[in-house]
């Protein structure tokens, strides 16, 4: 089942991801959840483009094993040399950042990571338009009831 939501739900992790990291990058716990995003961003667009290809998923947070999963299946995602180098690392962003609370990681890896997820993503041709059907007085009005910036 090919559901263009998991593909928006991933651009959507990868924006938190970039968001957190503009308000608060000397915290070591929103680290933490950048770097989770940036897995999550990962794992989801891998889940994607796996399901268009009509591939059953097993229940997994390994990059490693998506990856595979990609190549072996066909899928139309295209992986970066980065993700491709660091698939092991970023495979540990998941659960690590969550339950070890003596995890750390470096502010300028998650800035760099942060870029190459970028790359990654405009790779893919995916991003994030702000419910395209809208018409402009449909979107301004929207705006109005959204934060303008975080507290």
């Amino acid at each position: 089942m090919c559901d263009i939501r998991f593909f928006k739900s991933a651009y959507h992790c990868y924006d938190v991801a970039a968001k957190l990291m503009t308000y608060y990058k000397q915290d070591e716990m929103y680290l933490n959840d950048v770097a989770y995003n940036l897995q999550q961003c990962i794992e989801k667009t891998l889940t994607a483009f796996l399901e268009c290809k009509g591939v059953t998923i097993p229940q997994t947070h390994s990059i490693h094993k998506l990856v595979s999963m990609s190549k072996n299946n066909g899928s139309a995602v295209i992986i970066t040399d980065w993700i491709e180098a660091n698939q092991y690392e970023i495979e540990t962003w998941e659960s690590d950042t969550r339950y070890n609370f003596d995890m750390t990681l470096e502010f300028e890896r998650i800035q760099s990571g942060l870029k190459e997820f970028k790359h990654f993503l405009d790779k893919n041709h995916l991003n994030y338009i702000l419910n395209p059907e809208l018409d402009e007085a449909m979107k301004d009005k929207l705006k109005t009831k959204l934060p303008q910036t975080l507290p």
